[in-house]
């Protein structure tokens, strides 16, 4: 049986590209009060769509990650070990394709047609949706591989917890069962 912290304090959430991640580490950081950071907004992603460069994205990565505390919505494979290294938890969403790429279409489309920014200030766009470097494309480019990942960050020595949902009302009943801990150990 593995051993899962009371209450982790630097937790990262990782799963397949659309597996809701963001949502997530939003709601876990909510509930447990702690900082929360984004892959694509505080790490990844400058306006123009332009993307950091690796070596600024590690430095990033391990100022976030050198803090005592913090909840982050995932992790690119360029510095992912820098994050993993001083994750107290890993939480890990491994839905289905169809699961995970419905709600990506869905969201990127809203994303379109109401102009919302994201990354950053950056916009979405038609042409962005079907674009050598699309979200959509990445799914599929990503899929296997970050299903891979979970389950070697899963079985591998030396590192920290990780917990694997492989549906989303699993992961809602574990966020709601964190507002009952949480609401026990503020009235004792």
């Amino acid at each position: 049986m593995q051993y899962f912290p009371a209450a982790p304090s630097r937790v990262l959430f990782y799963g397949v590209t659309g597996s809701g991640e963001s949502s997530a580490a939003h709601a876990y950081a909510a509930r447990s009060g702690l900082p929360e950071f984004s892959a694509d907004d505080d790490i990844g992603w400058l306006p123009e769509w332009q993307q950091r460069s690796a070596a600024e994205q590690r430095d990033i990565a391990a100022g976030i990650a050198a803090l005592d505390s913090w909840v982050l919505d995932s992790a690119y494979g360029t510095w992912r070990d820098v994050i993993v290294q001083r994750a107290e938890l890993v939480v890990a969403l491994d839905y289905p394709r169809w699961f995970s790429l419905a709600p990506l279409v869905r969201r990127s489309l809203r994303r379109i047609l109401t102009r919302q920014s994201v990354c950053n200030g950056n916009r979405e766009t038609f042409t962005n949706l079907f674009a050598k470097d699309s979200i959509i494309l990445w799914h599929f480019q990503s899929f296997t591989r970050k299903r891979r990942v979970m389950r070697d960050m899963q079985l591998a020595p030396g590192m920290p917890p990780v917990i694997v949902f492989r549906r989303s009302r699993d992961l809602d009943t574990w966020l709601a069962e964190l507002i009952t801990i949480a609401g026990r150990a503020e009235s004792l």
